[in-house]
């Protein structure tokens, strides 16, 4: 329990910080939104280029693990879909971004920092694995749905050409794509644009979680609490089961069982809002499901190592 203590409790600091900061009025609270345009344009993006420009594109990716984990999280999409729809009548787009907070497990920040903490740094390479192809595959599916949704009675070439342009212009993608190309090419950047580079990185969590602390000041989750409450056991139970059956039923071995397992009982990361803002679509309910998750994790996750093998 105190590993995960040490993990999440500064992520919480943070988050709290931008909160009694626009509460307090020490930073303007409409200045936030300047700070969430600035993470989701740029500082995520070059983060993600960063990140992909460097994984090793050349270990082994076992597709038993990739299947297991990616069949998890988009049963877990369509369960927050259509739960929404059915459950609390919202509207399709609503659905989408609903479904998007249950799909997308935070593997960076909390996925690899508690793997290793729990099994040490040589068990995480099946984490890697899954984390090259969790942005692309999220945001294709998530993208993909939503501008269905949007397009619906268009001609099937008009709507696969709407998704197309929203897919590459979304900077997120777009950064992705870059570093894929940087990694595959071998390119060598000068150095004062990778230190540039790694400034910007640095940087760019702490801003998200600061200005997500100040954006859960204007939406607090009021009238909202049973849609969270689907979200929260999508994610923390029934996304991680999932995975444990299939990971099982595909023969995986411990390590890739463990990292599988753990990577999809995070609580949903920041992507979700930066996906429900992208769309102006349920932010509150989004940046809510990400606190309460995420402090909700703190017990599901030590259940689940608890029992992991």
């Amino acid at each position: 329990m105190q590993i995960l203590l040490d993990v999440l409790i500064p992520v919480f600091m943070i988050v709290a910080f931008g909160y009694i900061s626009v509460w307090t009025r020490l930073f303007d609270n409409s200045l936030i939104e300047a700070l969430v345009k600035f993470t989701q344009s740029f500082a995520i993006p070059v983060l993600l280029l960063k990140g992909m420009s460097e994984v090793d594109l050349t270990q082994t990716f076992d597709p038993a693990l990739l299947t297991a984990f990616y069949l998890g999280a988009t049963v877990g999409f369509f369960l927050g879909f259509f739960g929404a729809r059915i459950l609390f009548r919202r509207d399709w787009e609503d659905c989408v971004a609903i479904g998007f907070c249950a799909l997308f497990s935070n593997s960076l920040m909390l996925g690899l920092a508690i793997t290793e903490r729990a099994y040490g740094p040589d068990a995480l390479q099946a984490n890697f694995a899954i984390i090259t192809l969790h942005a692309p595959f999220c945001y294709g599916l998530g993208i993909t749905v939503m501008e269905i949704v949007r397009n619906s009675g268009k001609s099937p070439l008009s709507m696969v050409k709407n998704v197309l342009d929203a897919m590459f212009k979304n900077a997120l993608v777009i950064g992705i794509l870059a570093g894929f190309l940087i990694n595959v090419t071998g390119i060598d950047l000068p150095s004062s644009l990778e230190t540039s580079i790694d400034m910007i990185a640095g940087i760019a969590l702490t801003v998200a979680l600061f200005s997500m602390g100040g954006i859960l000041y204007r939406y607090r989750p009021d009238g909202d609490l049973g849609v969270i409450l689907m979200i929260a056991v999508i994610s923390l139970l029934v996304h991680p089961a999932l995975v444990w059956i299939f990971g099982k039923k595909f023969g995986l071995d411990t390590s890739s069982f463990r990292s599988a397992v753990l990577t999809s009982a995070m609580a949903p990361g920041i992507n979700t809002y930066i996906f429900a803002n992208m769309y102006g679509r349920v932010r509150r309910i989004a940046a809510s499901s990400v606190l309460i998750t995420t402090s909700a994790s703190l017990l599901t996750v030590w259940w689940w190592i608890s029992h992991l093998p």
